[in-house]
């Protein structure tokens, strides 16, 4: 199987790929259809399968038995307990959970039920600790009398049912036999039945909608067999049909075209589904055997750059956590590769963890598994392709330039996606020079009727600059907007001793030009090259180069130095002497509902197409912490 195979050495024959563009497990993706998961669901199955005692969600007697054994000798393992178990001593002091809308959303108040779920059933689970048997009582009587889950918004249903379902499986046999009727009767009413009630897009969707929202039916079935079987057969067999619809968009590279905090969300669901399989069934179907999910672990770990910051293209956010990487576990357990098992950040002192991730406890029973095999590191040169295809270059942790590289082609209509293609993110010294102004508030935006959501070419979403080209650094064509459905992609590729990669972005600009090329060099541990190649037409009036930063700024003859934390970097203007670079402010921004970065500004290099000679022009500029 796929999963042995990397986590066994056999993977050092595949490191040979790498002189191609290729690192470990990416290897060309089948079509669509020939993927699926296996689906043997029935009525009679589940009578068969699930186990009559005990719990099946992600733990069940023999996984329970090596969790509790970890918890004793294991220290990673043992501080994360210690870190739950302070999580759950703090929702002692906060009130219960009420049907409190924030706009269209309950998503807020099902994701807080998810955590509280989590810390207070893990600690009853292992400590068999009375006070957190009582308050998981509660919490399950109070959330279960709400009128609805809010089934307009489905992710609300969706991590409210898993919650409820956990506790319900961890925690049931210390609940009154009348709390565990009530809550099980909610997962019915308020998460199965309305799941089948309309046609829902997420059903067969392909993003993280997909991924959640079956994720907690899935839990709500298991939970619920023994009440409703065929509701709960049906229910399971709808997943495992339609799951595929959305590990899709991880080909054929790994690339989660959403970004790699929603990897985080969509992936996370994901995996606990697979875990949930797994300790119900003895089987995940196939989950763990696509391969395209399975890469998608060196990609979440490829957008954690040097500055603790992620490459954080589409919806992202723009810093990792301090704690370690609950979903990316799930991997290392998998793959035996302690590459993706971040043990210093598991053993940061547990009290200084803070509030953890609302599925730290589900987390806790694959971490505990965790055998480590070789620690095969990320490659320093990385293509993927795929809906958001990107590139990144960087340097070997010791070395102190710390050198990152991100570059990415795509285009707007891309779920959560922007007007980005041809944009970068660069780092270095530890310093990021060229920022991706990444995401921003939705409730705050929505209140206000702002239709955030529609990706048409002259919808509103295009005004903000965190999802237009004006808000990132890549080339503009005449003042416009990128065109929403032009999708810019990768030419070329070389992960040498210079690694670089060419995106055709002719597709981003439709009519404007007849073509464009951004080329990314990196000529070695301190210098990066970009260079445009155009030719122009009659529609051509203006060429922009642009790179959004938040440095100081100084002109100098050959371009600019930008200044920051106390570090230099100079970008020189190697192509067009003759003009120089210009400095627009964009803090405060351009709107009210735009985001505001403190110190935001476009850098630019404007070229007016009468002084493009026989149609055609190339655009040098190095960015390097040398001067010249």
């Amino acid at each position: 199987m796929f999963d042995k195979i990397i986590g066994s050495r056999k993977w050092v024959s595949l490191l040979v790929l790498v002189s191609i563009g290729y690192y470990g497990w990416a290897q060309n993706e089948p079509a669509k259809e020939d993927f699926s998961l296996e689906n043997p669901i029935s009525v009679r199955y589940l009578s068969k399968k699930l186990p009559k005692q005990g719990p099946k969600l992600v733990l069940n007697s023999k996984i329970e038995k090596r969790l509790r054994k970890q918890i004793a000798t294991n220290d990673v393992v043992r501080n994360l307990y210690e870190a739950i178990k302070l999580n759950a001593n703090s929702i002692y002091d906060e009130p219960l959970l009420i049907r409190e809308m924030e706009g269209r959303r309950l998503l807020h108040i099902s994701r807080e039920m998810l955590y509280r779920m989590n810390m207070l059933s893990m600690v009853y689970r292992i400590d068999k600790d009375d006070k957190a048997l009582q308050r998981i009582n509660d919490e399950l009587l109070a959330v279960c009398s709400f009128s609805d889950w809010n089934p307009s918004h489905f992710l609300d249903v969706a991590e409210m049912s898993l919650a409820v379902a956990l506790a319900v499986d961890w925690a049931g046999e210390g609940l009154p036999e009348s709390t565990v009727a009530i809550a099980k009767k909610a997962l019915i009413e308020m998460g199965l039945e309305p799941s089948f009630k309309s046609k829902h897009w997420w059903i067969g969707g392909g993003n993280n909608w997909n991924q959640v929202c079956h994720g907690g039916m899935v839990a709500a079935a298991i939970t619920t067999a023994d009440v409703n079987p065929q509701l709960a057969s049906n229910t399971i067999s709808r997943a495992l049909d339609s799951i595929p619809n959305a590990l899709y968009a991880y080909g054929p590279d790994g690339v989660y075209p959403e970004g790699s905090t929603y990897w985080s969300y969509g992936t996370s669901f994901t995996v606990t589904t697979a875990a949930m399989f797994e300790s119900a069934f003895q089987t995940d179907f196939g989950l763990s055997n696509y391969k395209p999910l399975m890469q998608s672990a060196i990609y979440r770990t490829m957008c954690n750059a040097p500055s603790n910051m992620y490459y954080n293209f589409a919806d992202c956010g723009d810093s990792r956590s301090d704690k370690g990487d609950f979903t990316l576990a799930w991997f290392a357990n998998k793959t035996n590769n302690g590459a993706f098992f971040e043990k210093e950040r598991f053993l940061m002192p547990a009290d200084k963890m803070g509030k953890l991730s609302r599925l730290a406890a589900v987390s806790l029973v694959w971490i505990s598994q965790f055998s480590e095999g070789d620690l095969l590191e990320p490659p320093l040169v990385y293509k993927g392709d795929g809906e958001n295809p990107i590139f990144i270059a960087r340097n070997k942790p010791d070395q102190p330039s710390q050198f990152y590289l991100g570059a990415k082609g795509g285009n707007g209509s891309t779920n959560h996606g922007n007007m980005d293609g041809g944009s970068f993110v660069f780092e270095l010294d530890g310093v990021r020079w060229s920022v991706d102004p990444g995401n921003q508030n939705y409730h705050n935006l929505e209140k206000i009727g702002f239709k955030l959501w529609d990706s048409c070419q002259e919808c509103q979403r295009w005004t903000l600059l965190t999802k237009n080209n004006f808000g990132h650094s890549t080339l503009t064509i005449n003042n416009e907007l990128h065109q929403v459905d032009g999708k810019a992609y990768f030419l070329s590729y070389n992960d040498g001793n210079k690694p670089e990669a060419t995106i055709d972005l002719g597709p981003a600009f439709g009519k404007l030009v007849d073509s464009a090329q951004r080329k990314f060099t990196k000529e070695n541990e301190t210098s990066l090259l970009v260079e445009d190649i155009l030719v122009i037409n009659d529609s051509t009036q203006s060429i922009t180069w642009q790179m959004m930063t938040t440095a100081k700024i100084k002109k100098l003859d050959s371009g600019v130095m930008l200044e920051q934390e106390g570090k230099r970097l100079f970008v020189n203007n190697l192509s067009h002497p003759d003009i120089s670079f210009s400095v627009v402010s964009l803090d405060p921004p351009p709107l009210q509902v735009d985001r505001t970065i403190e110190g935001l500004k476009r850098l630019e290099l404007r070229i007016p197409a009468y002084t493009v000679q026989n149609n055609q022009t190339e655009i040098r500029v190095r960015l390097t912490n040398e001067s010249n």
